[in-house]
């Protein structure tokens, strides 16, 4: 694992800790995955834009916790469009479980994304998914053999970056899918130029999201522009109407740009 915790915040280094803690499962899984990429291909078809929204308890940038049925809540996001779903299964700091994925993925018919820490193989087999997130500063060298670790067992991994030289070392792992986050893991500040400055490096055949920081349409268009596949959002999808939001996000490339945002911010 790539030690870099000096440079991160304080509460990013607490959840390393705690994941270097936590056991794996003691089967090895093998799961049939439903398609990330054919489900985005489905949705810009259909002419809505690629949404993976978040089912997020809580997490260490948001105040408070949700307490509302996991399953519920996905059944919402899916009814607003959502082309995926991401549930975390971090416990101690996020508020998840793998029961809550299992749960959801068994509730809903779309793609699900394991959203957690993961640093050994073994952790893998856990819960089952239809993709995992693997993030490419954390694992530093043993990122190449965690992607193919998840790929034997039949899930599609997301490597998320952060910077162009993890977007390289993500490609040169063999990434089919990646995330930039536009999160910064020393601050924890949101700065959407992150992803316009790696995006134009991501070559055609790979699926790229836009991770953290879309609050608005007008955010989730300037994503759209700079080359995101599909966004990830998280709490400007959980703080109000979950469908509702959905929907927005869903249909914002037919909302006129030069509305008023009054209407789109939920936080």
């Amino acid at each position: 694992m790539n030690d870099t915790g000096e440079e991160m915040a304080p509460a990013v280094r607490s959840i390393l800790e705690a994941a270097r803690e936590r056991s794996g499962g003691t089967d090895r899984l093998s799961v049939e995955a439903r398609s990330f990429p054919d489900a985005v291909t489905a949705a810009e078809a259909a002419g809505r834009v690629p949404i993976v929204a978040e089912v997020k308890p809580t997490s260490p940038t948001t105040d408070g916790h949700v307490e509302t049925d996991p399953v519920e809540v996905a059944r919402e996001m899916v009814a607003g469009g959502a082309t995926a779903l991401s549930v975390l299964t971090e416990p101690a700091h996020f508020g998840g479980s793998p029961d809550a994925l299992r749960r959801v993925r068994d509730a809903v018919d779309v793609p699900v994304l394991r959203k957690d820490f993961l640093l050994q193989e073994a952790q893998l087999d856990v819960v089952e998914a239809d993709l995992v997130l693997l993030i490419a500063r954390f694992l530093g060298e043993d990122l190449s053999a965690m992607v193919d670790a998840a790929t034997a067992r039949g899930f599609q991994p997301l490597v998320e970056v952060h910077s162009r030289a993890e977007l390289r070392d993500a490609l040169d792992a063999g990434a089919e899918l990646v995330g930039v986050n536009n999160r910064d893991l020393a601050r924890l500040e949101v700065d959407l130029g992150t992803f316009e400055r790696v995006a134009h490096e991501v070559p055609d055949d790979v699926t790229l999201l836009a991770e953290s920081g879309v609050t608005t349409a007008a955010d989730a268009r300037r994503m759209r522009r700079a080359g995101a596949d599909a966004l990830l959002i998280g709490s400007a999808i959980m703080d109000g109407d979950v469908r509702t939001n959905t929907e927005r996000f869903v249909r914002s490339e037919r909302t006129d740009a030069t509305e008023t945002t009054d209407t789109e911010t939920t936080q």
